[in-house]
């Protein structure tokens, strides 16, 4: 490898690094919030049997589930605007990746939900606490733990997924990268450099998710 290789990935790192830290992380971390939010909700709709909102949610993962996320993003940003709405490249993101994932949580955290026993909630009940107690202080906490697994794994795909959003404009290291390859012309080893940024970053995340795992299974609870 020659000297020229070597000084533009040693220069290229910060310039990738830099972008993923303050832009992908950042994306990743508020659009993955919002979507346990939306999940959360969704799931307790359906988990309560709300008939005409657990209709509407239904709707709502369909569609989301069944349509690829770069269309999600291409249709609230660059389509939105012909109807008079426009949106910052960042919040356009965060509010597809929001919705995108939160489909997908909503999906496992039901599934935890339903995953307790009847019994559970039937104790609670009978113990003079309303619903929402019930699910707050009894289900919530048990279903969560299940479904701790894969909501992390969920997000460390999104870390993942973010890349998406150069496509709408939004400077993270993928896109990063695109610009250093275009004065480069180094496609092969940058690609393969933000490759390894991106490893790191789910590595550090997989530590965390396993170091997670060992803390609740100290407790007796049993992964998903």
């Amino acid at each position: 490898m020659d000297s020229r290789i070597i000084e533009i990935l040693v220069s290229s790192f910060p310039q990738i690094l830099i972008p993923g830290l303050t832009m992908t992380i950042p994306l990743t971390a508020i659009s993955f919030f919002f979507a346990l939010v939306i999940a959360v909700i969704t799931a307790t709709i359906q988990y309560a049997k709300v008939r005409i909102l657990k209709d509407i949610v239904r709707f709502y993962i369909w569609i989301t589930r069944g349509t690829p996320v770069l269309v999600q993003l291409y249709v609230i940003f660059y389509g939105l605007p012909s109807v008079g709405i426009t949106l910052e490249p960042f919040l356009a993101a965060v509010i597809v990746f929001s919705f995108n994932e939160g489909a997908y949580a909503s999906e496992t955290i039901r599934a935890s939900l339903e995953a307790i026993p009847n019994g559970q909630r039937e104790a609670g009940l009978s113990l003079g606490l309303s619903f929402f107690q019930v699910m707050r202080y009894i289900i919530y906490p048990e279903a969560m733990r299940i479904a701790f697994p894969s909501l992390f794994n969920a997000l460390i795909g999104m870390v993942k997924d973010t890349s998406l959003a150069a496509n709408i404009t939004v400077l993270e290291m993928f896109m990063a990268t695109q610009r250093i390859v275009a004065r480069t012309y180094e496609p092969l080893l940058l690609y393969l450099e933000v490759a390894f940024v991106y490893l790191i970053f789910c590595t550090v995340l997989t530590k965390l998710q396993s170091y997670g795992e060992k803390r609740l299974n100290r407790y007796g609870y049993s992964k998903a």
